[in-house]
C-alpha cells in the first residue's frame, strides 16, 4: 500500500469516528443517556423489557458507514483522478487510471450542397439596375467555365486572378454581388465552402507592435474556402500617421493570397479613384488585382422600383398618389448620390414613410387587416416632412479625397523631417 492508500485509509477512519460520535450525540438526545452499545445482558433476576435503542444505532452506523465510504471514494475520484482502494485491499503494482467517459465529438455543421449555376445567374439577372456589373459577372463566370474545360481536357491554361476590385458610390450592391459571387464561385467548384466575411480596416489593424498580422491572419482563416471582403480597404494605405500598421495588414494578405491562392478570393472595396490609388500603392496588389467591377449610381426609376420591391415584400400597398409621392421624397433627399446612399437611402425613406403610417393608425380605433396593408399619399408627406433635407454637397468624393492627401502628404513631411518647427533653432542656443 503506497502513501496515496495509507492517506484515504485515515481519512475514512477519521470520517467513521466522527459519524460515530455524532450518532451518539443525536441518540443521546432523542433516547435519553445512551451506553456503549451491546452491553452485557441484564441477570436474569431483573428482567426488562426488550430495549431496542443498541439494535436501531446499530443499524444506522451500518448504514451511515456506507455512505461514508461512498462519499469518501467519491472525494478520491476528484482529488486523486481514479477511485479509492476499497478497504485495505492493496493495489495493483502498476497501477492503471480509470477511464472517464468521453463526450460525444461535436459533430459536424452540415454543409449545403452548392446552388446550381443557373439558379444563381437567374438571382443575378433579377437585380434592379447594375447592368454593367451583371455583364462582367456573367462575362468572367464564361471564362472560368472554359478554364476548366481546357484543364479537364489536358489543354495549357493560364493563370487565371479572380481577385476583384469593386468601386462605386455607397449602397450601389458592392456586398450584395460580393455574396453572389462567393456562391457562384462555390458552384463553380473554386471554392470549397462559398462564405463570405465582411471586414474594413479596423477588422484587420491593431494599435500595437506585433499586434496587426495575427489580427489579420485570423481574419483570413474565417475566410478560407469563401471570399474575404474588404470595405473601404483604402483605408490601409491612407491612414499612415503615428504608429499605424495598415501596410503590415496589407503584407500579411498579400502573403496569404499566396499561399491559399487555391481556395480564397480577396474583393476589395471603395470609392472611385481612391481605389485605383489603392491598387497602384503597392506591386503585390497590382500584380493580384486586375479585374475591376464599377457600380453606378442607381437612376430614379431603379430607385423606385428598389421602393415597390420593398412594399411589395413587406406586404404592404400604395394607395393611388402614393407613389408620385414617393418619387418627389426621394428627388427632394437625393440631393448627393454619397450622402443619400442610393438603395440605401431608399430603405432609410422606406423606413420612415412606415413610421408616418404607424403614428397615423395609432389614432384609429377600428384597425382592420387591410388597413394595415395601405399606404396612403398622406403618409408619404407626413415622412418628407419629418425628414431631415440634406445639403447638396457639389463633390462629396473630392473632399474625402483632399483630407486624405493632406494626411498623406503630412505624413510624407514627417517621415522626411521637412516639417518647419522641427528644423526652427532653439532661441538662445
Amino acid at each position: 500500500m503506497d502513501e496515496k492508500d495509507r492517506t484515504i485509509e485515515r481519512q475514512m477512519e477519521k470520517i467513521r469516528e466522527m459519524t460515530q460520535r455524532n450518532l451518539r450525540r443525536m441518540a443521546d438526545d432523542i433516547w435519553g443517556e445512551v451506553g456503549p452499545l451491546k452491553e452485557e445482558p441484564q441477570k436474569a433476576d431483573k428482567p426488562a423489557a426488550p430495549d431496542m435503542r443498541d439494535e436501531v444505532l446499530e443499524k444506522q452506523l451500518e448504514v451511515i458507514r456506507r455512505l461514508s465510504e461512498n462519499g469518501a471514494r467519491t472525494v478520491t475520484d476528484n482529488l486523486w483522478d481514479e477511485p479509492a482502494p476499497a478497504g485495505n485491499a492493496e493495489k495493483p503494482t502498476a497501477p492503471t487510471q480509470t477511464a472517464r467517459p468521453a463526450q460525444a465529438p461535436a459533430e459536424p455543421e452540415q454543409e449545403l450542397p452548392p446552388e446550381k449555376l443557373d439558379d444563381l445567374l437567374d438571382e443575378l439577372r433579377g437585380y434592379i439596375g447594375l447592368e454593367s456589373v451583371k455583364t462582367e459577372v456573367e462575362s468572367l463566370v464564361n471564362m472560368v467555365k472554359v478554364h476548366k474545360l481546357r484543364r479537364e481536357h489536358g489543354l495549357p491554361t493560364v493563370d487565371m486572378s479572380l481577385h476583384m476590385v469593386f468601386s462605386g458610390n455607397p449602397g450601389t450592391g458592392k456586398t450584395m454581388i460580393a455574396r453572389l459571387m462567393a456562391r457562384i464561385y462555390r458552384s463553380l467548384g473554386i471554392l470549397s465552402k462559398g462564405q463570405l466575411v465582411e471586414v474594413d480596416r479596423a477588422g484587420l489593424v491593431a494599435g500595437y507592435v506585433g499586434q496587426t498580422a495575427p489580427k489579420t491572419r485570423e481574419v483570413i482563416e474565417k475566410a478560407l474556402g469563401g471570399v474575404l471582403f474588404i470595405d473601404e480597404a483604402y483605408a490601409l494605405t491612407y491612414h499612415k500617421e503615428g504608429n499605424d500598421f495598415g501596410q503590415e495588414a496589407v503584407d500579411t494578405l498579400l502573403k496569404s493570397m499566396e499561399d491559399h491562392r487555391e481556395d480564397l478570393v480577396v474583393i476589395v472595396a471603395g470609392y472611385d479613384g481612391l481605389m485605383d490609388e489603392f491598387i497602384a500603392s503597392n506591386p503585390g496588389l497590382e500584380s493580384r488585382f486586375n479585374r475591376f467591377l464599377h457600380f453606378d449610381d442607381y437612376t430614379m426609376d431603379e430607385m423606385l422600383a428598389i421602393f415597390d420591391m420593398r412594399v411589395k415584400k413587406g406586404g404592404y400597398e400604395l394607395l393611388d398618389g402614393a407613389r408620385e409621392e414617393v418619387r418627389a421624397f426621394i428627388e427632394k433627399q437625393n440631393v448627393d448620390p454619397i450622402t443619400f446612399g442610393n438603395a440605401r437611402g431608399v430603405r432609410n425613406l422606406f423606413e420612415q414613410v412606415l413610421m408616418a403610417q404607424a403614428n397615423r393608425l395609432a389614432g384609429e380605433t377600428e384597425i382592420s387587416r387591410e388597413i394595415l396593408t395601405q399606404i396612403t399619399p398622406e403618409d408619404v408627406k407626413k415622412a418628407a416632412e419629418s425628414t431631415r433635407p440634406r445639403t447638396k454637397k457639389d463633390d462629396a468624393r473630392d473632399e474625402l479625397k483632399a483630407l486624405l492627401e493632406q494626411m498623406k502628404k503630412a505624413n510624407a513631411e514627417e517621415e522626411n523631417g521637412e516639417r518647419g518647427e522641427i528644423h526652427q533653432p532653439v532661441q538662445g542656443s
